[in-house]
């Protein structure tokens, strides 16, 4: 029986994630304590998202969830505590922002959060929240026409992957003499075990509990997965291997390793490691 082995949640867009052994499903991806997953982004001096392509060292920024903010720790930093609260949106200041091609609207975190990340990054930066007034879809050509709400996401608003498919790379790498990775270079929100490798590339659904995910595109893969988690540098790509097996057609002849899926039922329903996941297969 093929079970959910991981949840994880990313407060910021390219920063570390939350490991969790319970999360709410909502359309617009993983919540848990009214908090959602890519919820804030760092942005350049024009508003555009950096991520750890440019900056590996965003993945040392790590978040804790605390009862009242969001606090975050990075080497060589005082901790900084962020307000979970939503902004009064008579008093925010509201920015314009790009995540790739979208354009949408942010609250603008404080002076003392930009200076936090400027100093850490090098680069004049600010920390952006999704505005509540905003709304940013995933692209109706993968999803059939249904309207997939996503916050700062690449593009939609889960990443599934199966634990088999990691296991059947890192042989490959440990042929080829290399380290295995561990999952977390791949930066999932659900891990579902006990399915087949690459498995996830042909299911028409999974469904926990009442909630009913469908895979919905291939996740292509730029060169973040050589990012070591652990230590923000660079090491050995495994695109090199997984160019040799995981090249999709549908997407162009790019390196793909996960499925972006979206919520077709079950807004709001409560998931835990460890409980069964229904895999129903697209043939």
């Amino acid at each position: 029986m093929a079970t959910l082995s991981e949840l994880t949640l990313y407060p910021i867009k390219s920063c570390a994630g939350i490991a969790l052994r319970a999360a709410t499903l909502t359309r617009a991806g993983l919540m848990t304590d009214q908090i959602y997953d890519r919820e804030w982004m760092v942005v350049d001096a024009n508003g555009q998202c950096l991520t750890q392509r440019e900056h590996p060292k965003m993945a040392l920024i790590v978040p804790r969830l605390k009862a009242d903010t969001l606090e975050l720790r990075a080497p060589g930093m005082l901790r900084l505590e962020i307000p979970l609260g939503l902004p009064d949106p008579d008093a925010a200041v509201a920015i314009e922002v790009e995540v790739w091609e979208d354009r949408v609207k942010a609250y603008d975190c404080d002076a003392l959060t930009a200076a936090w990340f400027t100093n850490y990054l090098g680069v004049p930066c600010r920390l952006v929240r999704f505005h509540a007034d905003a709304q940013r879809l995933a692209s109706p050509k993968w999803t059939g026409g249904v309207e997939a709400p996503t916050l700062f996401s690449d593009g939609y608003p889960l990443l599934v992957i199966g634990a088999e498919s990691l296991r059947d790379l890192n042989g490959r790498l440990r042929a080829a003499g290399r380290d295995p990775l561990p999952m977390n270079r791949f930066r999932p929100n659900l891990v579902v075990d006990g399915i087949e490798a690459f498995e996830e590339d042909y299911v028409e659904t999974f469904q926990l509990g009442e909630a009913v995910l469908k895979p919905v595109k291939p996740c292509p893969r730029c060169p973040m997965p050589s990012i070591d988690q652990e230590t923000g540098q660079y090491g050995p790509d495994p695109l090199d291997i997984l160019q040799g097996y995981r090249a999709k057609p549908e997407v162009d002849g790019a390196i793909c390793f996960g499925m972006n899926n979206i919520l077709l039922a079950g807004e709001g329903q409560r998931v835990e490691v460890g409980q069964p996941v229904d895999v129903t297969l697209a043939f």
